[in-house]
C-alpha cells in the first residue's frame, strides 16, 4: 500500500464485492476507509471461503486495511452514530460509499442536510434500483451464450464476477474525481451507479453493441478460441497447459522459427490466407492449432516453455490457485501477513508501482468491531461513559 491518499476518511456501508473492493482499493492508497456493519457480521461475516474453523477468507481479503465499526442500524442512536461519521467535518472528510439500500437515514437528501458538501457514491443493481449480483448481470450482457466449446447449447456461466471487479474500480475512480472537484469549486456530488450499466459500457466499449448493431452478426462459440485473431491451448506432452496467441506478425516469425517457416507458408498457401494479417490467423485459426499441437503436445513442458521463450512467441502456462498461491510468496506484491483468527498468508498491497514512494507493507482486514471505540472516540469525540452506555445498551458491539 501507499500513502497517497494518507488523511482521506472515507466511510464505507457495503456488502459482497464491488463496495468493499472499491474501499479497499482507496485503503491501499492510503486513505483511511471506515467499514460499518451490524452487529453479528450481517451479510459478509462467514462467506466462503473460509478457514476449518469458519473464518472467513472472503472478509479477510476483500477489507484489508480497513476499520471496523460494529453497529445496530435498526437503532436510532445506531443511525445517529452513522450519520455522523458520514457527515463528520473536515476537509478530507464527508466521503461515504455504499452498496447497501439508500433509503431513509443514509438518503443522500438527509445526510446532505447534515453536510452541503458531502460526496457519496452509491451502487445499485439496475439503475431503477432492482436487485442484481454480478452473476445476474452477466446473463444478460450475452456472455454465457458465447461462452463454452462449439455446439453446446444453453449458457456457460462464468466464475469470475468480473462487473463487481469493474464496478469496484469505477467507485474509487468516481469517488476520486469527486473529490477533485470539491477541492476546485467546493460542491459536494451524489454518484449513482449500476452494476448494469458498468457491465452494459464495458460491453460496448470492446465492441460488442456495435457488431450486432451495425453488421447484424449474432456471435457464436468457439470454444477456448480468441475471436478475430489466434490464440488458445495447447497440451503438453506431459500433460501440462500452455496459452499461445498470435497478435501481430513478429508471432507469426516465431511460429515459423517453432516449426519451420516453410510450414507456416505451407499453411498460407492451403488456406489462402496472409497470416500478417490479424483476420487471416482468425480464419486459418484451425490449420494453426493442428500445426501448434503437433509441436507441443510432443514436447514436454520445459522443452515447450524454452522454445517458447527463445522464439519471442507470445504464450503463458496454465496454473491452478496452488500453483499461483505459491508464486504470491516471492511476488514483491505480497507480503506475508498475520490475520488475527487466521494466521499468517500472502496479502497483497497496491498493484501500482510508485515512483519515489515506497510500497508499504498490506495492512490486515480487522474483525468485526475492532475499531468501534475507537472511532467513536477519535472521530466522534465521545467520551469513555458515552461509549460504555453504547455498549450496554447495545447500539454498538466490539471485536467478535
Amino acid at each position: 500500500m501507499y500513502d497517497l491518499l494518507a488523511g482521506m476518511r472515507i466511510v464505507e456501508g457495503s456488502a459482497f464485492v464491488a463496495a468493499p473492493m472499491g474501499g479497499m482499493t482507496l485503503s491501499q492508497l492510503g486513505a483511511d476507509v471506515i467499514r460499518f456493519d451490524d452487529i453479528g457480521g450481517a451479510l459478509d461475516g462467514k462467506r466462503w471461503p473460509i478457514t476449518r474453523d469458519g473464518e472467513s477468507l472472503y472478509w479477510a481479503s476483500l477489507n484489508k486495511g480497513k476499520r471496523s465499526l460494529a453497529v445496530d442500524v435498526r437503532k436510532p442512536e445506531g443511525r445517529d452514530i452513522l450519520q455522523r461519521l458520514i457527515t463528520a467535518p473536515g476537509d478530507d472528510a464527508g466521503l461515504f460509499i455504499t452498496n447497501l439500500p439508500v433509503r431513509g437515514w443514509n438518503a443522500y437528501e438527509n445526510l446532505v442536510k447534515l453536510r452541503q458538501d458531502l460526496i457519496m457514491v452509491s451502487l445499485t443493481g439496475t439503475r431503477d434500483g432492482q436487485a442484481q449480483v454480478d452473476y445476474t448481470v452477466n446473463a444478460a450482457m450475452g456472455f454465457p451464450m458465447v461462452t463454452g466449446p462449439e455446439g453446446h447449447e444453453g449458457p456457460v456461466n462464468n466464475v469470475l464476477p468480473a462487473w463487481d471487479i469493474a464496478a469496484a474500480l469505477s467507485i474509487s475512480t468516481g469517488l476520486l474525481a469527486a473529490e477533485r472537484r470539491r477541492l476546485r469549486t467546493g460542491a459536494g456530488s451524489w454518484l449513482r451507479l449500476s452494476l448494469f450499466d458498468v457491465a452494459l459500457a464495458a460491453t460496448a466499449a470492446l465492441g460488442y453493441v456495435a457488431e450486432s448493431a451495425v453488421t447484424g452478426d449474432v456471435r457464436e462459440r468457439y470454444g477456448n478460441h480468441i475471436f478475430g485473431t489466434f490464440g488458445r491451448e495447447f497440451r503438453c506432452a506431459d500433460g501440462r497447459y500452455v496459452m499461445v496467441c498470435m497478435f501481430t506478425g513478429r508471432h507469426v516469425t516465431a511460429l515459423g522459427e517453432l516449426i519451420g517457416a516453410d510450414k507456416v507458408a505451407a499453411i498460407e498457401a492451403a488456406e489462402g490466407v496472409n497470416l500478417m494479417d490479424e483476420a487471416d490467423r482468425y480464419k486459418a485459426r484451425h490449420a494453426l492449432s493442428a500445426a501448434l499441437e503437433g509441436w507441443v503436445g510432443s514436447r514436454p513442458f520445459a522443452e515447450v516453455a524454452e522454445g517458447l521463450d527463445k522464439s519471442g512467441s507470445l504464450w503463458g502456462p496454465y496454473k491452478s490457485f496452488a500453483d499461483m498461491t505459491a508464486d504470491a510468496a516471492t511476488h514483491p506484491m505480497f507480503s506475508m501477513v498475520e490475520q488475527p483468527g487466521i494466521g499468517a498468508f500472502p496479502m497483497p498491497g497496491s498493484p501500482f508501482d510508485v515512483e519515489a514512494l515506497k510500497r508499504m507493507e498490506p495492512r490486515p482486514a480487522p474483525r468485526l468491531g475492532q475499531h468501534t471505540d475507537e472511532i467513536l472516540s477519535g472521530v466522534l469525540g465521545m467520551a469513555d461513559g458515552e461509549i460504555a452506555k453504547l455498549h450496554d445498551t447495545k447500539v454498538v458491539a466490539g471485536p467478535q
